[in-house]
């Protein structure tokens, strides 16, 4: 999703578009003839690109001509520019005669009508790219540092980036330089500007590194650069970042615990309502828990902040001391530190104090609204604090996963007591909407109306109490999402929140679920990765965006999404499991899942059980009965298959394995059982199409062709692609199973063709999965089948 600001006039639209300048090198000294052929020539490469005519088709793709080259400005992903020269460089290779360089910045660009009434483009994202183009020489391929700080995430880029340092271009303006080259790529020789840069130092001292960092400033024609980070520079984005990281209890109770944790997430919460900072949310932040030794210049690079807060709380009887020390991480220095001994009722208040020496000591703008919101208490009553600083945390951690639903309850009956104590507690209503939100939602857990209306009722009363709250505006954008699927609607209500919470990751991540249920995988993709510039430690953020790249066939980048959310918690069975997965959808190899699984094994009975269902997946794709029973067994009354709206319960895991063992006894048997348990889902969520298309597959499982397809286009009919493209995609692909399993391959096949082209959602239409799995076993041996198959297999198999 773009970002639009507006400029000084009401009618220009800012969005971030991600462009490539490029120009011939010596283009003046050609002759007339030579001009023309080498542009012609350079189009023709330029417009053969694949990341030029994808960008074009999807309307993504603005065009600026120079006299010497262009500008192409991609709307559609931050790699595409730089996927792009990739592409041009190796055409290049057979054109000797072209001397080309080309420059990347990520910036706001704007469409204009010229003084010949003419279509053009304008803005600081074309201003810097061709700054930073001009940087170079001939060969050179140059990006801006903010552009390779976001390439810097993905490990296949990180060889390719070496960082040249600032030069100065136009109107005294400087700019960071990075230069792309490796592997043929580019051209690895510093620029000629930068030698000459490099001959200055050797006589010159600088005084201090931050003259290397000057803020860009207001570029030509008065247009402000807007980053589509929340800064507007590097320097800023160093200097106003900060951490705050848990609170050390030094209260005798224990159970103080929960009360110092709410006094250190408030100040968060406080901090990140100011617009002139960036601040790291809870999720991150409470790993690094307090009383262990702690490296602050180590956390300050992983959460990508320059300074950090630490703390500590005593609560005795009705006095309360809290110490509060801001730190630069860069260098350990301790900027500034504060001791308050209060009356405990005057908590609420020291939390506000300590917000704002803070900002005043990173010299951040408060503006009056964000001073209000810091100086506005969350409740007066500290008994309801104490039951809601119990309940935020357990919602926090419980993601969406089924296996969290008993927190999710834990952390509702909480709230109801907080709620209860305090019915003003307006907090405490956003987080129990939340919560009745998710159980409504995951995965079918509770998908009844009843709960549906509690969470309908917690937004109404956190409504009336804030109706402007921009928390306010963010509970009823997840009620829309999570409750009515009202995409539109929830899309409205998150731009109103953003104004206030611009340090909400939330946010971000909640655009990047619907823009992908609307159809738009790559946009979704993108607000994802924000949400992770605001939440880097983030495990279950990471893990939705390997499954974003998983879903647009993109398996590497998969893995290394995964790779980052293991290297938060490496131990995570169900993730080792995922990342092995990866290459059985990719490859159809399971030799990686199957080594994989091994080693969780051998830790012991217990290890396996968050990953049996990969296990399951893996025996079933493997022909091997005995792991799939021992898989079932791990399993418990859980799930065997599970893809967002779509679960498919134990009874029909037992099935499944019986059918492919041929033994029909039992496979009916089980799916008799699995239908009974899905009647009754079905009963209770009678518009829920996921739930009535699981229907569908089993009693084609059963042989009753006729009510199994009836089900299957119902179940379509109530989930389309248009109200939502991740479980409608997922519905027809569970029909092109039951048309299948009901003998009726044409239809089957008609499905699975139009399902296979473009982006998909869930993993029953990758390559291994379709080669491999029981569940397409029907179709086997179809010459068009075989032939869908054979599509979708790795170029590099």
């Amino acid at each position: 999703m773009n970002d639009q600001a507006s400029g000084s006039s009401s009618d220009v639209k800012l969005e971030i578009g991600h462009v490539l300048f490029i120009d011939i090198v010596g283009y003046s000294k050609l002759l007339i003839n030579e001009q023309s052929e080498q542009i012609q020539t350079l189009r023709k490469i330029v417009r053969g690109t694949e990341q030029f005519r994808l960008a074009e088709a999807e309307g993504k793709l603005l065009r600026l001509p120079t006299g010497d080259g262009g500008a192409l400005v991609f709307r559609n992903s931050p790699e595409a520019p730089v996927l792009c020269v990739l592409e041009i460089s190796k055409e290049l290779k057979s054109h000797p005669e072209l001397h080309v360089r080309m420059g990347i910045h990520s910036g706001p660009v704007y469409e204009v009508t010229d003084l010949n009434e003419q279509a053009n483009i304008a803005g600081a994202g074309i201003n810097i790219a061709q700054r930073v183009m001009d940087c170079g020489d001939a060969g050179h391929i140059l990006l801006s540092r903010h552009v390779a700080e976001d390439l810097e995430q993905y490990p296949r880029w990180r060889g390719y980036l070496h960082n040249l340092g600032e030069c100065e271009v136009k109107h005294g303006v400087r700019v960071g330089v990075v230069n792309l080259s490796g592997d043929g790529v580019g051209n690895a020789a510093a620029p000629k500007k930068f030698q000459a840069i490099k001959k200055r130092r050797a006589h010159v001292r600088w005084a201090t590194v931050a003259v290397a960092l000057l803020v860009l400033g207001t570029i030509v024609g008065g247009t402000f650069y807007l980053s589509h980070r929340s800064t507007t520079s590097a320097l800023r984005v160093l200097d106003k970042s900060i951490a705050v990281l848990p609170f050390e209890n030094l209260s005798r109770d224990p159970d103080n615990a929960f009360f110092t944790d709410g006094v250190q997430d408030e100040i968060l919460t406080y901090l990140a309502k100011i617009a002139d900072l960036k601040v790291i949310s809870r999720m991150s932040v409470m790993q690094y828990k307090s009383g262990a030794p702690r490296n602050l210049r180590e956390i300050g690079q992983q959460l990508g902040v320059a300074h950090v807060v630490e703390g500590s709380v005593q609560r005795a009887a009705n006095k309360v001391r809290v110490n509060a020390q801001l730190i630069d991480a860069r260098n350990d220095a301790h900027l500034w530190a504060q001791t308050y001994d209060r009356d405990l009722a005057d908590v609420f208040a020291i939390q506000s104090e300590i917000a704002k020496a803070i900002a005043d000591q990173l010299q951040t703008k408060l503006s009056p609204n964000e001073k209000k919101a810091i100086e506005q208490p969350p409740t007066t009553d500290l008994a309801a604090f104490d039951l809601y600083s119990r309940a935020k945390p357990l919602l926090l951690t419980a993601g969406f996963s089924a296996t969290s639903e008993p927190d999710r309850r834990k952390a509702i009956e909480l709230l109801d007591e907080a709620v209860k104590r305090d019915p003003s507690f307006f907090d405490a209503y956003c987080q129990l909407a939340f919560a009745h939100e998710s159980l409504y939602s995951v995965r079918g857990s509770d998908h009844t109306p009843a709960r549906l209306a509690l969470a309908e009722a917690a937004v109404q009363t956190a409504t009336r109490l804030r109706p402007d709250a921009a928390e306010t505006h963010l509970a009823r954008a997840q009620y829309l999402y999570y409750g009515l699927r009202d995409y539109a609607g929830a899309l409205a209500e998150l731009e109103i929140a953003r104004r206030a919470l611009p340090n909400d990751p939330r946010l971000f991540e909640l655009t990047g679920y619907i823009l992908q249920r609307r159809g738009q995988p790559e946009e979704g993709l993108q607000n994802l990765q924000r949400a992770v510039e605001l939440d880097p430690r983030n495990f279950f953020t990471l893990q939705q965006i390997a499954l974003s790249y998983q879903s647009l066939r993109r398996y590497a980048e998969a893995i290394a999404a995964l790779d980052r959310a293991l290297a938060i918690e490496p131990d995570n069975a169900e993730t080792r499991a995922d990342r092995a997965l990866v290459y059985l959808f990719w490859k159809a190899d399971t030799r990686p899942l199957h080594q994989t699984i091994d080693a969780i094994l051998a830790q012991g009975p217990g290890a396996i059980v968050r990953a049996a269902v990969i296990w399951f997946a893996c025996a079933l794709a493997e022909r091997d009965p005995a792991a799939a029973e021992r898989a079932l067994v791990a399993l418990g009354d859980n799930p065997c298959l599970f893809e967002r709206g779509i679960i498919l319960n134990h009874s029909f895991g037992e099935g499944l394995l019986a059918r492919m063992n041929k033994d029909e006894a039992r496979a009916g048997s089980a799916f008799e059982t699995a239908r009974a348990q899905q009647e009754k889902i079905v009963q209770a969520q009678p518009d829920y199409g996921p739930a009535l298309c699981v229907l569908g597959l089993i009693d084609a499982a059963l042989g009753r062709k006729d009510l199994a397809l009836d089900e299957g286009r119902r179940a379509i009919a109530l989930m389309p692609l248009e109200k939502d493209f991740i479980n409608g995609s997922l519905v027809l692909q569970y029909f092109a199973i039951t048309a299948a399993w009901a003998g009726e391959k044409d239809l089957a096949l008609q499905q699975l063709e139009a399902r296979v082209r473009g982006p998909v959602e869930g993993n029953m239409l990758s390559y291994g999965i379709l080669k491999l799995h029981p569940l397409r076993d029907p179709l086997r041996g179809d010459p068009r089948f075989e032939k869908i198959v054979a599509s979708l297999a790795p170029k590099d198999n």
